[in-house]
C-alpha cells in the first residue's frame, strides 16, 4: 500500500462522480431532503426535536451505503478493478482511495444536511454544532466502509440490495430511533450494543440534548471508527479481481 496510488485511486473516483449530476445529487442532496420530509411530517408537533439527530444518522448512512457498494460492484463487473489490480495497485490502495473519495463527499454531505436539519429545519441544537457535524460525518464514513464491505461479497445490484435487510435494517429497527435502547427487550438491547448505527444516534441524540459531555462523544465517535476499520481491513482481503 502507498499513499501515491490511494491519492490516485481517490482522484480517479471523484472524476467520475464529478461527471455524474444523478450521483452528486443522490450523495448531497437527497439525504437533505428526506430530513426535510421528516420535518414537514411533524410541523405541528415536537416530535422532529426528538427524532431530528437520529434521521442525521440514517439517511446519509444508507444513501451512502447504497452509493459506495454499487459504484465498487460496478468497478469488478465491468472488469475496471481487473485490470487496475493487474497493475501495481493493491486491494487495499483500492479499497483506501474508495474510502478518501466518498469521505470528501461525506463532508460535503454533513455540512448540507446539517446545516439544512437545523437552519432551514429548525432542529434544536444544544451542544455544539461542530460536534454534531463529527459525529454526522463519522456516520457517512461508516455507511461507506460498510457499503466497500457489502460490495466485496455482492455479484449484481440486486445483491447488493439484498444485504440491506441484514446490515441495514436491523440497525435502523435497533438503533434507538422508535424506542430508546435501554427499553428495548434484554437481548434485543445487547444486540444493539454491537451495532455501530446505534452508537452514532446515541452520540448525534447527546450531542442535540448536550445531555453527556465531550468524552462520551469522543468514545462513540472510537467505537464508530472501530467499525468502520474493521469493515475496510475485511473489504481490503475479501475483495475479488472480477465477479464472474
Amino acid at each position: 500500500m502507498t499513499l501515491t496510488r490511494t491519492f490516485a485511486t481517490a482522484g480517479r473516483v471523484l472524476t467520475q462522480i464529478r461527471h455524474d449530476p444523478r450521483t452528486i445529487g443522490l450523495l448531497v442532496v437527497v439525504p437533505s431532503l428526506l430530513i426535510g420530509l421528516v420535518a414537514w411530517i411533524f410541523t405541528d408537533t415536537n416530535m422532529f426535536q426528538t427524532i431530528g439527530p437520529a434521521m442525521l444518522a440514517l439517511f446519509p448512512f444508507i444513501v451512502m451505503f447504497l452509493v459506495t457498494s454499487i459504484t465498487t460492484l460496478r468497478e469488478r463487473r465491468t472488469g475496471t478493478l481487473e485490470r487496475l489490480l493487474s497493475m501495481p495497485l493493491g486491494r487495499a490502495d483500492f479499497i483506501l482511495g474508495y474510502t478518501l473519495a466518498f469521505g470528501l463527499l461525506a463532508i460535503v454531505q454533513s455540512v448540507v444536511a446539517v446545516g439544512y436539519a437545523t437552519w432551514v429545519c429548525g432542529l434544536t441544537i444544544k451542544g455544539s454544532v461542530w460536534l454534531l457535524l463529527a459525529v454526522a460525518l463519522a456516520d457517512a464514513i461508516l455507511g461507506t466502509t460498510l457499503g466497500l464491505f457489502a460490495s466485496a461479497f455482492a455479484r449484481t445490484e440486486f445483491q447488493v440490495v439484498q444485504f440491506m435487510p441484514l446490515l441495514v435494517f436491523p440497525q435502523v429497527l435497533l438503533g434507538g430511533i422508535f424506542i430508546p435502547r435501554d427499553q428495548l427487550p434484554e437481548g434485543l438491547e445487547i444486540i444493539s450494543d454491537w451495532l455501530p448505527l446505534s452508537h452514532a444516534i446515541d452520540a448525534l441524540n447527546a450531542v442535540a440534548t448536550d445531555s453527556h459531555d465531550a468524552a462520551y462523544i469522543g468514545g462513540q465517535l472510537l467505537i464508530i471508527g472501530a467499525f468502520a476499520v474493521a469493515a475496510i481491513i475485511v473489504g481490503s482481503l475479501t475483495l475479488q479481481r472480477r465477479t464472474a
